[in-house]
């Protein structure tokens, strides 16, 4: 029979229109709290350890195995409180198993900020109200609006407009994860000088950012997740690459905000592999530098594994090997710079010895005898004997600093073959910027440019005397420094080289801004920036033909690194090591 009262029937119609059954069932209805009033404006609710009742669409199952045991609650489109500055939408953490994707449901229980996440736990009751409409999709871009954090959407399904950029995928084997944001990020301090700019920069950075997660709590998801259908040797994800179709909810996790798919993202290359670059006609010699990522060779007689650092395996040594092999001779170099080797002398079992004959017969080392530092590792310089030889003897600086720890640099003439020209190369590695034992001085002074900057300074104050004082032979071109100085362009060890005549050769031909810095050679926590470098004499400058990196290993995932899950066939240079290598041409 139809009612002819007009108070049911409007009450039915209304019902109906938000997207409540005809006929409640239980709790359904009652004693609701809006989610938006448990949310409030601020990043913590004002209701937290209060027992609540709300009522919303689950717009996300996550109970599944591996998942984050609960679900994600948002109220349907017509009950919101249309305040752009309160969130409509929970997560229920909970392992009962009512209700599933799409319903309607009636939920009791404490709300509690777990690590920044409000959410609602200790659930006491889970009640289905019939089918629900999963609510509309918000609209969103990075960087965030005004640059604060998006937490008036915490939980709430949204859609990212347009595409976001790789920035980072340091976890994406442990954990599934990407880092997203509008554009590539580059260190403050590579562009900026170090202080309040450059921390107030680095500090927007960190905020404008969106994680591109998997939907699973577990570690070590196989296959991993992106880019689809797996990550493989050919289908990389590279820093710079582009994504677009990112709709799903936005969670906070782990310090970070993440978006959890509901649909497949698609992946654009943006940033392909490039060959090793073609050396120039008019180069006459060709120097490569890189940070080999601790290449220890065990015992050097096929054992001794795990080593102190490096591989763990005989098996991952010799991947190791092969790659280094393969990103050191396809630039065709005359001599190469290495830093990270380990320290273990020069005999016929040492790891540059091993180095040297897998790169080839006509490979010779420089050996600096037993002043090489108490540093597991240290700096080392191979040449072609076919095209140049080393004049005179090499030396390394074993003055304070350097007498008691760090990594003594080394120098040595080359002088081509068949000519009368030479080049001074000196090969430095300064202390890190991890802030492991520093003390006074060495802490972080907030300045940007991180730990130990203290004694990295004191480092480059003395190869400056050091490099000024070592003597000048007949036909001296010249003097290169190249080496990882694990400082940033903009920092104070580059400003002290810069004032003492020595130009940054990379960014003196290829510049670096804001939009545009293309050849860096690391990348920590989603920024890029310059860690070695090429840095040439005033008399060097005007026999430089070309300096730039080869991006063959930062932009690329470690998950395909000789210690990833991932096969990656025999003698590829990508992910040889974390630093890209450095190539700079002469005309001597």
């Amino acid at each position: 029979m139809i009612t002819t009262n007009p108070f049911l029937f409007w009450r039915l119609a209304l019902t109906l229109l938000i997207g409540l059954p005809a006929v409640a069932a239980g709790d359904c209805g009652t004693g609701v709290i809006p989610v938006s009033r448990i949310q409030g404006t601020g990043d913590h609710s004002s209701f937290a350890g209060q027992t609540v009742s709300v009522e919303g669409i689950i717009t996300m199952d996550a109970r599944q195995r591996g998942g984050f045991r609960g679900f994600y609650l948002q109220q349907a489109d017509g009950e919101t409180d249309n305040d752009p500055q309160t969130s409509e939408a929970l997560f229920v953490y909970t392992h009962r198993t009512d209700g599933q994707h799409g319903d309607r449901v009636h939920v009791s229980g404490r709300v509690k900020e777990f690590h920044g996440l409000t959410e609602l736990t200790d659930i006491t009751s889970i009640t289905r109200c019939g089918n629900g409409r999963l609510p509309e999709p918000v609209s969103v871009t990075l960087p965030w609006q005004d640059g604060e954090p998006p937490e008036h959407l915490e939980n709430m399904r949204i859609n990212v407009a347009g595409e976001l950029t790789v920035i980072n995928h340091y976890n994406l084997a442990r954990y599934g994860e990407l880092t997203l944001a509008a554009k590539p990020q580059t260190m403050a301090t590579e562009i900026l000088e170090p202080g309040p700019g450059a921390q107030s920069r680095h500090r927007w950075q960190a905020i404008n950012r969106l994680l591109l997660d998997d939907g699973l709590g577990a570690r070590n998801p196989r296959p991993i997740p992106w880019p689809g259908p797996q990550l493989s040797a050919n289908n990389t994800v590279r820093t710079g690459d582009k994504v677009s179709g990112l709709t799903g909810i936005l969670d906070f996790r782990f310090g970070a905000w993440r978006l959890q798919p509901q649909s497949t993202p698609a992946f654009s290359p943006a940033n392909p592999r490039a060959p090793a670059p073609e050396r120039p006609e008019s180069a006459t010699l060709r120097v490569v530098t890189l940070n080999l990522g601790n290449f220890f060779n065990g015992d050097g007689r096929g054992g001794g594994f795990p080593a102190a650092r490096g591989a763990r395996s005989a098996t991952q040594f010799e991947q190791q090997k092969a790659r280094l092999v393969a990103a050191l001779t396809a630039p065709n170099p005359d001599i190469i710079a290495v830093t990270e080797m380990e320290n273990d002398g020069y005999d016929g079992d040492s790891a540059i010895a091993e180095l040297a004959g897998a790169l080839g017969s006509h490979w010779r080392y420089v050996e600096t005898s037993d002043n090489t530092g108490s540093d597991a590792i240290r700096t080392d310089l191979l040449y072609r004997s076919d095209r140049v030889v080393a004049e005179g003897s090499p030396s390394r600086l074993t003055t304070t600093p350097f007498d008691r720890r760090g990594r003594p640099p080394v120098t040595q003439v080359f002088r081509l073959i068949h000519s009368d020209r030479a080049l001074r190369v000196v090969v430095p590695h300064l202390k890190s910027k991890a802030c492991r034992g520093a003390s006074g001085q060495n802490r972080d002074q907030d300045d940007g440019q991180g730990c130990y900057n203290h004694s990295r300074e004191q480092a480059t104050r003395a190869i400056i005397r050091w490099t000024n004082a070592l003597p000048h032979p007949d036909g001296l071109s010249g003097t290169l420094i190249t080496g990882d100085m694990n400082a940033y362009a903009r920092e104070t060890p580059l400003q002290l080289l810069e004032a003492a005549g020595f130009i940054n050769a990379v960014r003196h031909i290829h510049g670096c801004t804001d939009t545009t810095c293309k050849h860096t050679s690391y990348s920590y926590h989603g920024r890029s920036g310059t860690l070695d470098y090429s840095l040439v004499s005033k008399r060097l400058l005007p026999r430089i033909v070309d300096a730039r990196t080869w991006s063959i290993n930062s932009d690329e995932p470690r998950a395909l690194g000789y210690k990833g899950p991932v096969t990656v066939p025999t003698g590829q240079p990508w992910r040889s090591s974390d630093h890209n290598p450095v190539i700079t041409d002469l005309s001597l």
